[in-house]
């Protein structure tokens, strides 16, 4: 059980449903773990059952949007940890279900600052110490709404896109420095998010889960943990030859 031993990981987003998952998963498999989130109850909870379990790891509280906190919080885990090995970008919201002409700039602000500024912010400043290092790994947690279309959560789907697209970008930019960038997809996972999103959802909560199971030949959620497994695998020296590409877990939903 040592696929990431001896690596440094950074986990934005590391105390959400997901995030979490991907934060425990990568400590169980050998990794020191910082993990990174605005809410420092779960974050640190998170770090509380890594440490238990024999593992290392550290919580930072951050705003991934604000760019003086984030290059401060990831030259504070540098120091403390000796290098950044890989860095996953688990932080979103799911936003507004309102169209284009009903939704606000506000809306349309919050959603992109997080998810799409969040993860440029990190990459940004985790970069650096991963050229001193030699190489690395990022790991963006993008969605299968940033690979299809739908009426639902418009927002979500252009910020999930931005970040796919991203993601093969820099693995292009910075491949010949032995870094590699790839995007993980989840399909529908059991997580607090995505019930919110449904609860939220004008066809209520009922209807927009049968509907979406109604797209997954599996028919049921997936669980933090299968996105955490894909996350492992790329975050490893497995995935060596693997730079620019989309781990769809989905349960089958694109497949259609």
């Amino acid at each position: 059980m040592n696929r990431v031993a001896g690596k440094v990981c950074v986990v934005v987003g590391g105390a959400g449903g997901i995030g979490s998952a991907i934060s425990t998963g990568l400590a169980g498999e050998g990794a020191q773990v910082a993990v990174l989130d605005r809410d420092a109850e779960h974050g640190r909870n998170v770090v509380q059952e890594i440490t238990d379990k024999g593992g290392e790891a550290r919580f930072w509280s951050i705003d991934v949007t604000d760019a003086q906190v984030v290059e401060r919080v990831f030259g504070e885990i540098a120091e403390h940890f000796g290098t950044i090995n890989v860095l996953v970008n688990s932080a979103g919201i799911t936003g507004s279900h309102a169209r284009a002409h009903e939704a606000t700039e506000d809306d349309f602000d919050k959603i992109y600052a997080i998810t799409v500024k969040g993860c440029w912010l990190a990459t940004k400043y985790a970069v650096p110490h991963m050229l001193t290092a030699g190489g690395g790994s990022v790991v963006n947690i993008s969605s299968i709404m940033g690979l299809v279309g739908g009426a639902s959560l418009p927002l979500y789907h252009g910020t999930k896109g931005a970040v796919r697209l991203m993601t093969k970008a820099d693995a292009i930019s910075y491949a010949s420095d032995g870094i590699r960038f790839n995007s993980v997809h989840p399909g529908p996972i059991e997580t607090s998010l995505s019930v919110a999103a449904a609860a939220s959802d004008p066809l209520g909560k009922e209807e927009y889960m049968r509907r979406l199971l109604s797209n997954v030949p599996l028919g049921r959620r997936g669980e933090p943990d299968d996105i955490a497994a894909g996350v492992i695998y790329l975050a490893s020296d497995e995935s060596k030859f693997v730079t620019g590409t989309e781990l769809v877990i989905d349960g089958g939903y694109t497949a259609r």
